[in-house]
């Protein structure tokens, strides 16, 4: 806009001339200048109520197309649904090696109450609590008085449950369907089942998640409704479970063992056949984590991946199998054994006086501590570690399960020559259940490093070359020495070729030092060793039987019956068949005509 001058010179000075007033010359041009703001002012304000009016018109014709959709749509009853967003209930089912259901889906329904629709709150309170005991009858009554409008009961309830709720015949007590896990086998394979939750619910849908074991591990899998038609397929064998289960529990009271575990693997492919961990829980009514205590004191601990534990003279195969690989010995050199093997103020024992030699064979098959120490010095600190650490020793394993990360190896903080002499046979190093299931089955195998699996394999699943296969037959030969002629005597099984070295070790305080009265007895097994399949591992935590006038403790024992008996059982589960000698044929006799 040009601006127009109030008093412009020419014209104030030819009105001075002409004898007018230059005053009015000025009022006549602000005049001017204000009629043009206002209409500039009025042009910008009809602007903007245009605007505010096409505002107006598009918000009012998206109600009333809005309200004609509903006013044409069925009527439904509003769904309370956990943050606006669908809630996924469908999850896949867990099914064994052979396809046998180990966990699924049931329908059932959850139970809520909305005081307001309540007539009779205090005996509808003391209904309930007839129905479910574990719920409060003043706490329910006290809700169902207040001012709440919703309050949950039950989560999950049974169909025989619902009904007896619906007999009560109280309108402020409603119903809504969802879905929850089942494991229809109760405690069968807990700690690999693990449990579920829910997570975000909503009155008519609850979504399950895992809260443990392959629940929890393969939780994004199980979860994807892609993968609703397609059930997860574990290695496990729920034929063979159920037996390792009931054998193990009977060993352990027998034994009067405060725990236990059990691992049968297949030794070509690290598929797990049965884990097996006790005390154990129902995962349909999974317990809560403890507070206190001991953590091995709880049935949710995992004693076969989380279980940490000293496993006593199973090293000592480790120790004469690498010793063997590298060239120090053969099975036939003579070692020394004269005790006690004095190192500095420590003084390593065995637990017979075996004389003054033996050869590397009888030091596996007596398993002698001094012979095994010895060995180890041949060895040193820094092979023996890296021997170790290829078998898989000093490392979380590898199986799926969230609990193995729990199970991590504890090793010496300073690897010396005494560390090198104690680990040799299996004290100072502290490993779980599960890592002495996959390195015996790497030796058993001829050789050839395997990772333990819970996921069915379509054939062998080998990795590296850890061992030689000639020192790995060596070895296998030796371990059935052992059962036919050293301390784990009460392992052989009829028919059945089977090996294996036991282990005894006192068991540490939580506070450091060790019990005296108190051991971890582990027996590690290969069978059958003619034509090798399968490792079992049994741990029985504080075992003590009294037989022949004496308390024993000692794998061989405690833990090689049990493993016996448990092989006994499942051999032929997994059709292996017995060798069985003919007999002679009684009251036959040859004669000629």
């Amino acid at each position: 806009m040009t601006r127009i001058p109030l008093r412009p010179l020419a014209a104030i000075l030819d009105a001075r001339k002409k004898g007018t007033d230059p005053d009015a010359i000025e009022r006549r041009n602000t005049s001017a200048r204000h009629e043009v703001i206002q209409n500039e002012l009025r042009s910008v304000g009809e602007g903007r109520l245009v605007v505010l009016g096409v505002m107006f018109f598009c918000a009012y014709a998206v109600i009333a197309a809005q309200m004609g959709l509903l006013a044409g749509s069925e009527p439904t009853e509003q769904r309370a649904a956990g943050g606006g967003v669908e809630i996924l209930a469908q999850r896949a089912d867990i099914v064994d090696r052979r396809g046998r259901v180990l966990a699924t889906n049931i329908e059932t329904h959850s139970l809520y109450a909305q005081p307001q629709e309540m007539i009779e709150p205090k005996r509808a309170a003391k209904e309930l609590v007839r129905i479910f005991p574990d719920l409060d009858e003043a706490r329910l009554t006290k809700d169902f008085s207040g001012k709440r409008k919703f309050i949950w009961v039950k989560k999950k309830i049974s169909p025989e449950q619902l009904q007896q709720v619906h007999d009560i015949g109280e309108p402020g007590l409603l119903f809504g369907p969802r879905e929850a896990r089942l494991y229809p086998n109760g405690t069968l394979a807990a700690h690999v089942m693990g449990g579920t939750s829910f997570g975000r619910e909503g009155v008519h849908a609850a979504e399950v998640i895992g809260t443990a074991g392959v629940e929890k591990q393969f939780d994004e899998y199980l979860r994807d409704p892609a993968n609703g038609a397609r059930p997860l397929q574990l290695s496990i064998d729920m034929t063979v479970q159920t037996a390792a289960e009931r054998v193990l529990y009977g060993g352990m009271r027998l034994m009067g063992a405060k725990g236990a575990a059990s691992i049968l693997m297949d030794i070509h492919t690290g598929e797990v056949i049965s884990v097996v961990s006790l005390p154990d829980f129902d995962p349909n009514n999974r317990p809560l984590p403890p507070v206190e205590g001991d953590p091995d004191d709880s049935p949710l601990f995992n004693r076969a991946l989380q279980g940490v534990y000293e496993l006593g003279s199973t090293f000592k195969v480790f120790t004469i199998a690498q010793a063997i690989e590298l060239q120090l010995v053969n099975k036939s050199t003579m070692i020394n054994t004269r005790g006690p093997l004095v190192w500095g103020k420590h003084k390593i024992r065995d637990f017979h006086d075996y004389g003054k030699e033996l050869d590397v064979e009888t030091v596996l098959t007596k398993s002698s501590n001094i012979g095994t120490a010895r060995i180890s010095q041949m060895i040193g600190a820094e092979r023996q570690r890296e021997f170790l650490g290829a078998l898989g020793m000093l490392d979380t394993t590898t199986i799926e399960m969230p609990e193995a990360s729990g199970g991590k190896p504890l090793l010496p903080k300073n690897w010396s020559e005494i560390s090198t002499m104690t680990i040799s046979y299996g004290h100072g190093l502290s490993a779980t259940p599960m890592h002495l299931a996959a390195a015996f089955s790497t030796i058993a195998n001829g050789g050839r490093k395997i990772s333990p699996t819970l996921l069915k394999q379509d054939g062998p699943n080998y990795g590296a070359q850890v061992l030689s296969p000639f020192v790995a037959r060596e070895m296998n030969d030796m371990l059935r020495k052992v059962v036919t002629d050293g301390t784990a005597s009460f392992g052989d099984v009829a028919g059945y070729s089977v090996g294996g070295k036991t282990g005894t070790a006192d068991k540490p305080k939580a506070r450091g030092g060790y019990y005296k009265d108190k051991v971890i007895a582990s027996f590690a097994s290969v069978f059958p060793t003619d034509n090798p399949q399968y490792a079992l591992i049994v741990t029985l935590d504080e075992p003590e039987i009294y037989t022949m006038g004496e308390n024993r403790r000692s794998a061989g024992w405690t833990a090689v019956p049990v493993a016996a008996e448990l092989i006994n059982r499942v051999a032929p589960l997994l059709g292996l068949r017995p060798n069985v000698e003919p007999g002679k044929l009684a009251g036959i006799t040859l004669t000629s005509n």
